[in-house]
């Protein structure tokens, strides 16, 4: 029974195993990716990921537990300057691990181990704005505009262009008028008098009502005449 023991053997000694691993780590931390099996990977990433955690402390326990693993001391160096700087942001997860296929020869799956460096400072997407609709155009505005435009001139107020629309006659108004004009003048035929236009039924009312009063004022002076 193998209880409490995660790692594999790998066909290995124990001495060959440490000894593998700790070359592998030490070239991991000075190129910051290299290729390798699968398996070989997978394992390599739990000894990397310890081994950043202890150089994120920083104290002087920390840094002899990984020169113990490390084989270079300016590979241990190098790693504790820079770990709270690449690594200080996040909590776990410093390795990235990338199938690449199988291997010419003995079609071992190969995998390229890398260092994950979070960006700091990323640029933040920002959301574009909604174009506003255009208000149309009023006279009033493109009066204001023309005002402002013309040198000299003063600025035309909202009471001075309510007396300039008063003044200026209606296109109706004017045809109304011009039909008058057309009415009463009399119709010139070549050679022949205009016949008189038939009278309307308003204008024989109001020469009754006038020639009426004439009547009864005739015959009152018949009456007179006739009693002297």
């Amino acid at each position: 029974m193998r209880h409490r023991k995660a790692s594999l053997k790998l066909n290995r000694t124990t001495s060959h195993r440490l000894a593998m691993f700790r070359n592998m780590v030490t070239s991991l931390f000075k190129h910051e990716r290299i290729r390798t099996t699968g398996i070989k990977a997978k394992e390599l990433r739990r000894l990397a990921e310890h081994l950043i955690t202890l150089a994120k402390r920083g104290d002087l326990h920390a840094r002899r537990q990984a020169l113990a693993v490390i084989r270079e001391k300016d590979v241990v160096h190098k790693l504790f300057v820079e770990a709270n700087e690449k690594f200080g942001n996040s909590a776990g997860g410093y390795t990235r691990i990338v199938k690449l296929g199988r291997r010419a020869g003995d079609a071992a799956p190969m995998s390229l181990i890398e260092l994950i460096v979070p960006e700091v400072g990323g640029k933040k997407k920002t959301k574009k704005k909604a174009a506003k609709p255009r208000a149309a155009k009023t006279k009033a505005d493109t009066a204001k505009k023309a005002d402002a435009e013309a040198p000299g001139k003063k600025k035309s107020t909202k009471k001075e262009a309510a007396v300039e629309t008063k003044k200026k006659p209606t296109t109706k108004k004017k045809e109304t008028l011009e039909q008058k004009e057309e009415i009463s003048k009399p119709e010139k035929v070549s050679g022949k008098k205009a016949e008189p236009k038939a009278k309307s039924a308003a204008a024989r009312k109001k020469e009754n009502s006038v020639d009426k009063p004439r009547t009864a004022s005739k015959k009152k002076s018949q009456k007179e005449e006739k009693k002297s």
